[in-house]
């Protein structure tokens, strides 16, 4: 007889009683009641072997259906292993670091994005961004952030910044630690293997398109053009036929190259004239470009506040104004050049006068020691950490091109002073640097031999092929 015979029996011997709990389960419930039992008495007088021991039990919630008797609903599962082990196993959290040890974030820069602004969508309070820049040193690097590159923070709940990474570039990287409020900054630096280069080109229209000609990248042709600029007047002075020959170091990662290094020597020829450059640090660290009998290249002043502009108007006494109509001594130079385009501190000094100025509209002053001072008129816009009483060096931006004040059109008008007379900026001789020690001349000399014998023979490589 099967239990569904027996149920269906009960029904019909035993009517139902309303006034009592029911009963019409009571026989299930009893033989299911009964089969727990007996299997618990097995399990506790068994000695069970480990390898046959019962992992679970599971007894039926419900009522069995037809179909499915009760047996059917326990299941009992016998385990290779051990019990123990499994239940290790279980229990185990996940792997990953722990609330004490922090989360790791992993931030791509984008324009428009600031440190504040990326430090505080990843939970870092306001005040460790504050003491982590007064740091100073290599911690200045997370002041030059820019969009595509990637910081990699990590954070907790309680330290807010734990750990930072900030490749710099591609030969360092920036690690910072913090603990118990303090700071660790260390820079991991990669050694790469440098390579020397040569180029050689001659001018037909630009200097940036024949360095392009001769596989220089524009920032390379850009420091080529800096080493010269003292004697050279890049916006004047360059012809069609001029040439330059040039050797440089190309840097190599595992076999990549990664980019350029410094130039090595250089040699410009202009109007026929020849200008030859070799670096050379010396064994007290200081490192410049001099000329073959060991003059320093750089000169007191650069020629022009504008690079690769034309001029539009030279010093004269006897100019007419465009705007006034009348004869008016044009005491500078113009370089015409879109608006915007940076304009550089052509010396060292200190600003005495940021302001407007007249018909010279926006102007910057600069006085350079006691006998030289230069002025920059005609400025659309200031640079804006700059004011009257800033120090400036040689190079650096101070404004951009604009037309405010009598201009006619976007330019930068320059003038040039010797205690207080103007001079031709495009005339006036220039103090020269100081020159290599006389101590450093001899090896110097082998160096630079080295170096220059390199640069004749791609000039001379370089000039066969054009005369095929």
């Amino acid at each position: 007889m099967n239990h569904q015979s027996i149920f269906n029996r009960d029904i019909k011997s035993h009517p139902v009683d309303t006034d009592a709990r029911p009963s019409l389960l009571r026989p299930t419930y009893l033989l299911l009641a009964g089969t727990a039992v007996v299997l618990a008495l097995m399990l506790w007088g068994a000695d069970p072997d480990p390898a046959e021991a019962t992992r679970h039990v599971s007894l039926p919630l419900s009522v069995p259906t037809e179909g499915n008797s009760p047996s059917e609903e326990i299941a009992i599962s016998n385990a290779d292993s051990d019990p123990l082990e499994d239940l290790n196993e279980l229990s185990a959290p996940a792997a990953g670091p722990t609330p004490e040890e922090g989360q790791w974030h992993e931030v791509t820069v984008k324009s428009g994005d600031s440190l504040a602004g990326i430090f505080s969508r990843v939970g870092i309070p306001p005040r460790q961004l504050h003491d982590l820049l007064e740091q100073g040193g290599a911690a200045n690097n997370l002041k030059k952030i820019y969009p595509g590159q990637t910081l990699r923070l990590m954070t907790s709940d309680s330290k807010g910044l734990v750990k930072l990474t900030y490749q710099v570039d591609k030969l360092s990287t920036l690690e910072i630690v913090h603990e118990d409020d303090e700071f660790t900054i260390s820079t991991t630096h990669l050694t790469p293997e440098r390579r020397q280069i040569s180029a050689s080109g001659i001018i037909d229209s630009s200097l940036f398109v024949a360095g392009q000609k001769a596989n220089l990248s524009d920032n390379l042709t850009m420091e080529l053009a800096n080493i010269f600029a003292w004697d050279i007047d890049f916006a004047l002075d360059i012809r069609k036929g001029d040439q330059f020959t040039v050797l440089y170091e190309e840097l190599y990662l595992e076999g990549e190259s990664i980019g350029h290094g410094e130039i090595l020597a250089a040699e410009f020829i202009n109007h026929g004239k020849r200008y030859q450059a070799v670096r050379y640090t010396d064994a007290g660290g200081k490192t410049d470009y001099y000329s073959l009998d060991g003059k320093s290249m750089r000169k007191t002043f650069l020629r022009s506040p504008v690079e690769f502009s034309r001029i539009s108007s030279r010093f004269s006494l006897g100019r007419k104004h465009p705007i006034l109509n009348k004869i008016r001594a044009h005491k500078g130079v113009d370089y015409a050049a879109s608006r915007g385009t940076p304009i550089k501190a052509t010396g060292n000094g200190k600003i005495v006068h940021r302001g407007n100025k007249g018909g010279y509209g926006k102007t910057i002053v600069i006085q350079h020691g006691s006998s030289y001072s230069t002025l920059y008129a005609h400025l659309t816009k200031y640079r804006g950490v700059l004011k009257t009483g800033s120090k400036v060096k040689q190079g650096q931006t101070i404004g951009y091109v604009g037309s405010s004040g009598l201009a006619t059109g976007p330019h930068q008008h320059y003038e040039f002073r010797v205690n207080g007379a103007h001079r031709d900026p495009l005339k006036v001789k220039f103090p020269g640097a100081d020159p290599l020690n006389k101590k450093y001349m001899d090896d110097f000399n082998a160096k630079a031999s080295s170096l220059m014998a390199q640069i004749d023979t791609v000039r001379n490589v370089q000039l066969a092929s054009n005369n095929q």
